[in-house]
């Protein structure tokens, strides 16, 4: 071992992040102190970004096996298959902490990490989809987090050529001191030609690919694994930093190798760098493997062991080769110019054994590493959750004045436009891009074939908050009938789970509560959940974010050319609104937007309903029975009418007349699941009629298209007659006159 290391302690191993307990285990399973190297090995394998210490036995309750699932949680990504021999493979992944420390490089290599992710499986990386939180966009501090975040996700995926198609962006208090950066990709591979990340074939040997190791990074699986305070941009050495030009090169390298037949098994080297593949990998096939740290290609000198095998630095891969093929990999490599050395090779006595300069610097069983202990810790309800949900919205006052309740809705920041962004990111790079970002969710073409993939995400903090279990249920449905209204027919989920610090039983019994939701809703959707990222200790001196299951779902269209759009497409259409009446201001954004209050309860939802009203929209889409379809969601039922006219290419108004009975701010902007506005040629309505009678679910006409202006009506009262333009200009500006 090497003598020149600081010595392993109960205070180092709580400043790297151990518990006291937890090092006491370390020492159980080794039989000994470890060294200073091996405790760092520990420190970032155990953590909870890396261990999901407190989420794996949670975790276990979602759906993750179906007809169409060719691989679940467990790897690089989750892959579906969508017929014709191709699969998708997709997965959605935060990068919070060190986007909240440097915006910029915290948000550009988190897009990085989850590009490799989708590469490593075998897959073209084809689109990017970023879902963001921030606090209220008028605070100095905000705005300059939102414009790195948006620079770097926009800088890595430009330079790097894969396209920005989709998200969200949404604004509240709580993520003031935690910005949420969550990044999904997705990609296509051959069904047949999926790799994996295995050890596997004793005597095969290892290979580190791509960019050269720094001591940029170091320890940033621990950092992700801490909650905040006010020195927390003190942590800036723990952001990596990203070169979206060499990982383009290491895809075209990794993919091309691929073809070859020589790799056995591949892993990113992501969080805790090269000490996570060189542990995950042996432990996952049951093997053990030895690598010699003097190899490795480094753009810093005199880096210690414990620097290089923590080191974070971007861009990089961890290779197992069928012997005898190792020319073929520094023949690959050398023609995209990437550094391509052998470092060691797989062993069989389950140890990862290193070496710097012969001289063993660690050994350890992989299994200890690699099996983290697993928590089981007090949940509870918070005290205060009985009392907001027993607060009824209809108790405060009426607005004056419907028209400007509607325009301070629609110019909220969290339901303005986003072009802002979206004109950052480059949407059409691989020309596969058929709905760019606007509508409820993209669409890309699968080339090749007739098909198309439609991809969403979503999630509502506000209704997490106040009924952990229903509204992260209601994030599976939004997510899943964003999908429906562009007529994919949804076939799997990943999902972030972005939530305060596990150790307080709040948090965690909202987290429970949270699971055993997106089960449920899951399960009755039919949507296995293929992979993911468990996201903790959000939370910055004891304030945490509002508990953000962020779900994304990726379906497909049998015909690409018959994807939906939200928004009007001409005068003269006939309006229907497709689900159930039920709903509630409870968690709302005009509750939010108007009274500045974050209370009561959640509108109920019907799965069942939900999946009935989910095939209604795939059917009228899939048979050209209507003309647009769009999610009630944020808002409520004005706001998607308003959305309808305003988010073409073309300003279209519209009359609507809803009936009487429930106050009228009830109606309008009171929100709940299931619900879709859809439009209808005039000269197909008795089919459309037809197809609603079969789907045995509750609908009704609401109006027209048409005219350069939006009336509404409850009953015989007119309470919005707003002009087109007027409704435009605040939805364009609403997030966007935060930043001019």
């Amino acid at each position: 071992m090497t003598g020149s290391e600081p010595k392993a302690t109960p205070d180092l191993a709580r400043e790297l992040g151990l518990t006291a307990d937890e090092y006491d285990r370390i020492i159980k399973r080794l039989g000994r102190e470890p060294t200073y190297t091996e405790l760092g090995l520990f420190s970032a394998l155990w953590s909870e970004h890396c261990a999901y210490k407190h989420s794996r036995v949670f975790l276990a309750r979602l759906p993750q096996t179906g007809p169409h699932v060719l691989q679940g949680p467990g790897e690089n990504a989750g892959v579906v298959d969508i017929g014709d021999g191709w699969a998708v493979v997709f997965k959605i992944e935060s990068h919070n902490h060190p986007s909240f420390i440097e915006p910029f490089q915290g948000a550009a290599t988190g897009v990085g990490g989850i590009l490799r992710d989708i590469f490593t499986m075998g897959a073209r990386p084809i689109a990017l989809l970023d879902s963001l939180r921030f606090g209220e966009p008028d605070d100095p501090k905000t705005r300059r987090l939102i414009e790195g975040v948006v620079s770097g996700i926009s800088w890595y995926g430009n330079c790097f050529g894969c396209p920005t198609v989709g998200g969200e962006i949404a604004f509240a208090p709580e993520y003031a001191g935690n910005p949420l950066v969550n990044v999904m990709c997705v990609g296509l591979v051959r069904a047949d030609r999926i790799f994996r990340a295995r050890a596997e074939g004793v005597g095969n040997p290892v290979f580190y690919v791509g960019n050269k190791t720094g001591r940029d990074g170091i320890h940033g699986a621990t950092m992700a694994s801490s909650t905040f305070d006010e020195r927390a941009e003190e942590r800036r050495p723990t952001v990596q930093v990203g070169d979206p030009f060499t990982e383009k090169l290491l895809l075209e390298a990794c993919l091309e190798l691929m073809q070859t037949g020589a790799v056995v098994g591949i892993q990113d080297m992501g969080a805790a760098g090269l000490a996570c593949c060189t542990s995950e990998m042996p432990a996952r096939a049951g093997t053990g493997m030895e690598v010699e740290l003097s190899r490795v290609p480094r753009r810093e000198i005199e880096m210690t062991p414990y620097e290089i095998l923590l080191s974070e630095s971007q861009e990089r891969m961890l290779l197992v080769v069928a012997r005898g093929r190792e020319e073929e990999v520094r023949r690959v490599f050398a023609k995209w110019e990437l550094d391509a050395v052998e470092i060691g090779q797989v062993t069989g006595d389950g140890d990862l054994t290193v070496r710097h300069h012969g001289e063993i610097a660690a050994r350890l069983p992989v299994k200890a590493l690699a099996e983290a202990p697993r928590y089981e810790k007090p949940t509870a309800p918070p005290p205060w959750m009985a009392e907001l949900r027993a607060f009824d919205p209809l108790t405060l006052p009426e607005p004056a004045d419907y028209e400007e309740a509607l325009l301070a809705v629609l110019g909220s920041p969290t339901i303005g436009s986003k072009e802002w962004a979206f004109r950052q990111y480059d949407q059409q790079v691989g020309i596969n891009t058929l709905v760019l970002p606007g509508s409820d969710a993209a669409v890309l073409r699968v080339k090749g074939t007739r098909r198309a993939l439609a991809i969403s995400t979503d999630g509502n903090g506000r209704q997490v908050f106040l009924h952990p279990r229903r509204g992260a249920a209601m994030a599976v449905c939004e997510a899943a009938r964003n999908v429906s209204c562009a007529g994919g027919r949804p076939l799997g989920v990943t999902d972030c789970l972005n939530f305060g610090s596990p150790e307080r039983p709040e948090i965690l019994w909202q987290f429970a509560e949270a699971i055993d939701g997106l089960a449920e809703a899951c399960r009755a959707l039919d949507l296995p959940v293929v992979g993911g990222n468990v996201s903790f200790y959000n939370e910055t001196n004891g304030q945490a974010v509002l508990p953000t299951p962020i779900v994304g779902v990726v379906g497909v269209l049998e015909e690409a050319g018959r994807a939906a759009t939200q928004w009007f497409k001409g005068a003269g259409h006939r309006l229907a609104l497709l689900g159930p009446d039920a709903v509630s201001l409870g968690g709302s954004e005009y509750l939010w937007t108007l009274h500045r209050r974050l209370a009561g309860a959640l509108a109920p939802l019907d799965l069942g309903l939900e999946r009935r009203v989910q095939s209604a929209v795939q059917a009228a889409i899939g048979t050209e029975l209507v003309l647009s379809a769009h999610d009630c969601a944020e808002g409520g039922l004005a706001v998607a009418v308003a959305e309808g006219c305003v988010t073409g290419r073309e300003l279209v108004g519209g009359s609507v007349t809803l009936p009487e009975g429930a106050r009228a701010d009830l109606t309008l902007f009171g929100e709940g699941p299931s619900r879709v506005v859809v439009s209808v040629d005039p000269a197909r309505v008795l089919e459309f009629e037809g197809l609603m009678a079969e789907s045995a679910i509750p609908w009704c006409w609401i109006g027209t298209t048409g005219s350069e202006r939006l009336r509404v009506r409850c009953g015989s009262t007119t309470v919005i007659d707003a002009a087109i333009e007027s409704l435009e200009q605040a939805w364009r500006r609403g997030f966007e006159r935060h930043l001019a």
